[in-house]
């Protein structure tokens, strides 16, 4: 997303930043409730500076209550937990991580740059700051080939670290696949039941206690939402209607997946 001219990805300037917080409090002091620190991943500044404007964010937009930001695995690398502790203390309370995969091939073969063991690093580290943690993960990603251990590796990760929000996407191409394929030429896509079939490997080995799990993106073609685990048996029971009952399934249609 960040390679290309019109869209690479930079650290703004921090007074001009500042200037901005201090123009949206002049105007929306009394509305705005929620911010996402956007739009790469915030969480590449350094302690220092995020706590800079995470009190600028205190001081002219006083009724905040949550802050969110992406997070790469390998930004929260170079924090200890007492620094996300005390960004968390400051009001950084959400972070998206988009693992994708929990399979360490899946994720070679797509350059993501993370492994099982920095991912599942990362979000243990979170988690014991206190951060609520928004997983993603691709359904597809590894195409036919690597199918079965994509879905089986992802699920190991969110149950060895047990994510409060769980989400998962159909891998799409809006703009063309050709540049994924370089890195990965022998990728095939999974058909409309293959992915089912994926998302029901997936359910069946996760082992979660509390995470609010949503299947509801633009990109999937059916949208799952329940709490894992108290409603792992009904998720799966849609999954199961998908596969061997398509036609009587709440599939979304074609159309509705714009991306």
């Amino acid at each position: 997303m960040y390679t290309a001219p019109q869209k690479k990805f930079g650290v703004r300037d921090e007074p001009e930043t500042l200037e901005s917080i201090r123009q949206v409090g002049e105007q929306y002091a009394e509305q705005v409730l929620r911010v996402f620190l956007g739009d790469g991943d915030a969480m590449a500044l350094s302690t220092r500076r995020l706590m800079t404007l995470l009190q600028a964010i205190q001081d002219h937009l006083p009724r905040v209550r949550r802050i969110s930001s992406y997070c790469l695995p390998r930004n929260v690398r170079t924090k200890s937990v007492a620094d996300l502790q005390e960004l968390r203390q400051a009001g950084l309370s959400l972070a998206y991580i988009g693992a994708e995969s929990g399979d360490d091939e899946v994720l070679q073969k797509i350059n993501k740059g993370e492994t099982f063991e920095t991912t599942r690093d990362a979000l243990d580290k979170l988690g014991q700051a206190g951060m609520t943690r928004s997983v993603m993960l691709l359904n597809g990603l590894g195409g036919r080939l690597h199918s079965v251990q994509h879905a089986l590796n992802s699920a190991r990760l969110a149950n060895l670290t047990q994510p409060e929000f769980l989400a998962t996407l159909v891998v799409s191409f809006p703009q063309g696949d050709a540049r994924f394929r370089k890195s990965y030429p022998e990728w095939e896509p999974l058909n409309q039941q293959e992915l089912f079939i994926e998302m029901e490997q997936l359910l069946h080995a996760l082992e979660l206690k509390r995470t609010v799990f949503r299947s509801d993106h633009a990109s999937n073609w059916l949208v799952l939402k329940g709490f894992l685990g108290a409603e792992k048996d009904r998720l799966l029971q849609e999954v199961h209607m998908a596969i061997h009952r398509p036609d009587s399934a709440s599939l979304r249609p074609q159309w509705q997946r714009g991306l």
